[in-house]
């Protein structure tokens, strides 16, 4: 046992601490290869955090905070030397206030255990991202999610309104507040979120709860091409002002592929250039009326071949059914290269043309699958070259993605963080001078750079 795995266990006992550490928690869903921490530890109050903290920055030892381990960009991959601190055991719902509007949850809750607590009390958690039965609070918060509903109701960082962090050196920071209107100083919350662990351990946090709409309508819509896409979206914005919720968009390279691998009936007649969920959601009767009649206009001027709306929620989930199949990419696809970018959307055609044509001229019958929450500028792509096998060539798919993303002006990271796998582009979407103030921020919060090593902008 090394020096500082039997100080951890000293001072937080074997039931915190273990160099035994489970398969699970020697990789996440980056796809990088399975690294074995020196321990584990599994802290059950900010307390433990704080201790387990002190001793490894008093000794230079290296910690990578885990959530749910569902991240795609290896943010909590484990890395050699260091030490595992996972959040699992402090993942209670600690308070739902309905006249504040707002919850309290440990780090380690899984987010649909918020937000059926949210339901529950009548209001809703309006984070939402398909990993939603396994992701956590922290892991949510570390990552600024993005998900399913951001075009109504933004990123994680619009949901949270206060937070505790712990920092390298055990300080607990509490800036739990619970107001929407706070000026007194500096918003510390915000150098935590988005950041990865690299500047502290979220322990717990405020989140803020919206209204749960009374009335949803959800439509599924074939398009002639991307252009009758942006023509849809502005027309439903238009129409259904905040009531749109989701605009999720699915090229036929996507769509297609999938829908035949999970075995999906087709809901329109005929193949389509690219095919929209939309999602709508407030609180007057007149909404699907609303959202039919905004099909029917965009039938009209050319926008929208064929579509329908779902009577029931059986037939919205079967509508969902092909976008929601992300799940099943180890069984359809296997091994496989996932990019998550965002671009301006007068460049989401460009992007995608030049993509999925060039990986397929450099990489004769790989599939490159094109979907996203176009509503919201973000774009997702997953590459997988079928000779190649459990062997991909990641690095030079990587270097013609994100190039072709740098040249049209997008970001290499829209909502699922920098991590590990997109280090070494951080530069292709931030300025040096933005680099170079991330780390400035560090090293004043973890001048010995023991929390994350060798993930997002740390040096």
């Amino acid at each position: 046992m090394s020096e500082i795995v039997a100080r951890l266990s000293a001072a937080l006992g074997p039931d915190v601490v273990t160099s035994q550490v489970p398969e699970r928690n020697h990789h996440d869903w980056s796809g990088l290869p399975p690294v074995a921490p020196l321990a584990l530890i599994r802290p059950r109050s900010s307390d433990e955090v704080a201790t387990a903290l002190r001793l490894c920055n008093e000794t230079g030892t290296s910690v990578v905070p885990q959530g749910g381990l569902t991240g795609i960009s290896g943010g909590a991959h484990p890395v050699h030397g260091a030490v595992a601190l996972s959040l699992e055991r402090m993942n209670r719902v600690l308070a739902v206030d309905t006249q504040m509007a707002t919850l309290t949850a440990e780090a380690g809750c899984i987010l649909q255990t918020a937000q059926d607590a949210a339901r529950d009390a009548g209001m809703m958690l309006a984070v939402d991202l398909g990993a939603r039965g396994s992701c956590t609070i922290g892991g949510v918060i570390a990552t600024n999610a993005g998900g399913n509903q951001v075009l109504r109701y933004g990123m994680t960082r619009d949901h949270v309104l206060g937070l505790e962090a712990v920092l390298a050196d055990g300080t607990v920071l509490s800036s739990m507040n619970t107001m929407i209107k706070n000026n007194a100083g500096l918003d510390l919350k915000q150098l935590f979120i988005g950041s990865e662990g690299l500047m502290g351990v979220v322990t717990q946090a405020v989140m803020r709860l919206q209204p749960r709409p009374t009335h949803s309508a959800t439509a599924f819509c074939g398009c002639p091409d991307t252009g009758a896409v942006l023509a849809l979206l502005e027309r439903a914005r238009a129409a259904l002002g905040p009531a749109l919720i989701s605009f999720e968009v699915m090229w036929p390279s996507f769509y297609d592929f999938m829908r035949a691998g999970i075995g999906a009936t087709h809901p329109l007649s005929g193949p389509h250039g690219a095919y929209v969920i939309i999602e709508a959601g407030g609180f007057d009767d007149s909404l699907r009326a609303r959202l039919e009649s905004c099909l029917a206009e965009a039938m009209e001027g050319g926008a929208v071949a064929d579509a329908v709306l779902a009577a029931s929620l059986r037939e919205e989930r079967a509508l969902w059914a092909v976008r929601e199949a992300v799940a099943e990419y180890a069984r359809i696809l296997g091994s496989l290269t996932a990019f998550d970018v965002g671009l301006p959307l007068d460049r989401m055609d460009s992007a995608v043309r030049q993509l999925e044509a060039g990986i397929a001229q450099r990489w004769p019958g790989a599939r490159a699958l094109s979907y996203g929450h176009m509503g919201d500028s973000n774009l997702h792509l997953v590459v997988n070259v079928p000779q190649a096998g459990p062997d991909q060539p990641s690095a030079a798919i990587k270097a013609f993605v994100y190039g072709v993303i740098r040249d049209l002006g997008g970001t290499v990271s829209a909502e699922h963080g920098i991590g590990a796998i997109k280090r070494d582009y951080l530069a292709y979407s931030r300025t040096q001078a933005e680099i170079d103030t991330m780390r400035r921020l560090k090293s004043a919060l973890d001048p010995r750079g023991i929390l994350n090593p060798g993930k997002g902008f740390a040096s």
